[in-house]
């Protein structure tokens, strides 16, 4: 069964291999789903040859890439572009849709909702993966997606919600179904250890994130002053690039925390699992719209306390005892990392529950549940052409 994923992650060609390169989980995910498939393609922008510094190759079984054109711009500069993008490309992703035997189509996102709307028009078996805050809609092209996905759920549709919670994700259509984010694999989880706070040496704080509005860094920093009045020995790791990073920057210089905040940039995925192997506290006051932030079950993968905020399924993640959730303050950040810092007790069991919490979203439990629903849609032709995989459980928050 061939599979068409639409999709506006960028991605960049290595000129010397062929291959193509992009950050974050979407390399290991795309890697999962195409072991359900006998062919993956991926239509995705491809931007001009370039740096491959934090970057992760586009590889798995029988995937590959469909270049489109880079959509200039961002906000509203992107708005104005898209047309001109859409004459551009817009031949090459129906094509590619028609020949497809299914279509992928990510959302929130420009270019998957072209996915969308194209194979709904050529009547093909659809997934969409809803990645973002399902239960928040602030603007008109969030409004759209959730009434797409609610009025179109059900057949051969699939629609997915990223997040979780007691109750489905929407009333209206109950074919609508939750599903988590990860990157993390079954070996990796078990692998995990939970830890200690150290006797000797520093109590290491981190957060990991695109550095952008309301991801809570610059609470973190602000907190941290505050944090090292109490916890002397504490540092802080900010991972992540981003457009906000030059002037986060200059707000620890202006708290003068230079000597206990380092700021690693744009880092490779491993390099993440890296620094979070080697954390103690996992810090993220995040108020931007998240579905299922996969850094957070990294941090608990690694044994971290997680100090959060109720976003979306956060609050679900956090209740079994594995972190601790505030309002996204500087100081209800620095209270509650303070007291995490010296009860080294209630540490440790907060170590073990992140650990145990983390062990029930693999990748592997991931693309199981995935299959179990396109099962469900689009068998007997799913059934007959899948290609078998070992079976890992279901998994629910």
């Amino acid at each position: 069964m061939r599979l068409a994923v639409v999709s506006h992650k960028e991605c960049v060609l290595d000129p010397a291999s062929g291959d193509h390169y992009t950050d974050g989980g979407f390399p290991l995910q795309m890697r999962a789903i195409s072991e359900l498939f006998t062919e993956t393609r991926l239509l995705v922008p491809c931007a001009a040859p370039g740096s491959l510094e934090g970057l992760a190759r586009l590889d798995g079984d029988q995937i590959s890439v469909v270049p489109l054109k880079k959509l200039e711009g961002r906000d509203l500069r992107r708005k104005l572009n898209f047309l001109g993008w859409f004459f551009e490309n817009g031949r090459v992703i129906w094509n590619e849709i028609r020949q497809a035997d299914a279509v992928h189509a990510p959302i929130p996102g420009d270019v998957g909702t072209i996915g969308l709307v194209f194979a709904l028009i050529q009547r093909k078996p659809l997934f969409v993966r809803h990645c973002g805050n399902w239960t928040v809609q602030k603007t008109a092209a969030e409004k759209f997606w959730k009434w797409c996905m609610e009025t179109f759920a059900g057949g051969t549709n699939v629609m997915l919600a990223t997040g979780g919670g007691d109750d489905p994700p929407s009333n209206r259509n109950l074919n609508v179904k939750w599903i988590f984010s990860t990157s993390l694999s079954k070996e990796q989880i078990a692998n995990a250890r939970s830890k200690t706070l150290p006797v000797r040496g520093p109590i290491r704080l981190i957060i990991a994130c695109r550095q952008e509005r309301n991801k809570g860094t610059d609470i973190v920093l602000r907190s941290f002053a505050k944090i090292r009045r109490s916890v002397p020995n504490a540092v802080l790791d900010v991972v992540g690039g981003g457009s906000l990073l030059p002037g986060l920057k200059e707000l620890a210089a202006e708290l003068r925390l230079e000597d206990s905040v380092t700021f690693h940039g744009k880092v490779t995925q491993a390099e993440v699992l890296n620094l979070l192997a080697s954390a103690h506290i996992f810090c993220y006051p995040t108020t931007a719209s998240e579905g299922f932030p996969k850094v957070v079950a990294e941090a608990l993968a690694n044994g971290l306390p997680v100090v959060t905020t109720r976003v979306s399924v956060l609050p679900q993640v956090i209740r079994e005892g594995c972190g601790v959730l505030i309002e996204p303050t500087p100081d209800d950040l620095a209270t509650a990392v303070v007291k995490i810092c010296i009860d080294e007790k209630g540490y440790a069991q907060m170590s073990a529950a992140a650990v145990k919490v983390a062990s029930r979203f693999t990748l592997e439990r991931w693309r199981d549940l995935i299959a179990e629903n396109l099962d469900a849609a689009w068998s007997p032709i799913f059934q007959q052409t899948r290609k078998p995989v070992p079976q890992s459980g279901r998994s629910s928050v």
